[in-house]
């Protein structure tokens, strides 16, 4: 064996495999940028509602791969997990002790797509609630001043 061969061998023991882009991959939850289709932030991922965008890129992309961080509650995670497994899309916890990702969901698939677009806008779920004013409670509070101006 040539000394360079022995030295890349120690290497590997010592630290581990090489790896490709090792920051984007800490990023991506264990992919690379080029293979993303979307992804979602961790405060998009606490939301109730599932957006429905993911399901979509689901259905369109039938052999992609859902990565989730690992770091986040299962309670969070469960409705994403759910949807994977009704469209039968293997998915993947990612636990990083050493880095803390700002995402929470990558959906990415096997080889390059180079995306431009992978980030989600934020919902929003501001729906204008109009109380309609009831005779009742216009009577009760009629009746409150009434009582204290007495």
């Amino acid at each position: 064996m040539s000394r360079l061969k022995v030295e890349d061998y120690l290497e590997q023991g010592i630290h581990g495999p090489k790896e490709i882009k090792p920051g984007e991959r800490r990023e991506f939850l264990g992919t690379l940028r080029e293979r993303v289709v979307i992804v979602l932030k961790k405060s998009q991922v606490f939301e109730a509602n599932v957006y429905p965008e993911i399901e979509q890129l689901m259905k369109q992309y039938p052999r992609s791969k859902l990565f989730l961080n690992g770091q986040m509650d299962y309670q969070y995670l469960g409705k994403y997990i759910k949807l994977a497994m009704s469209h039968n899309i293997p998915y993947k916890i990612v636990l990083n002790k050493d880095y803390n990702s700002n995402l929470g969901l990558v959906l990415a698939e096997n080889n390059a797509i180079n995306k431009e677009g992978i980030y989600i806008e934020k919902q929003n779920h501001a729906i204008q609630v109009i109380k309609k004013k009831s005779y009742k409670a216009f009577f009760k509070r009629w009746v409150k001043k009434l009582l204290k101006k007495r």
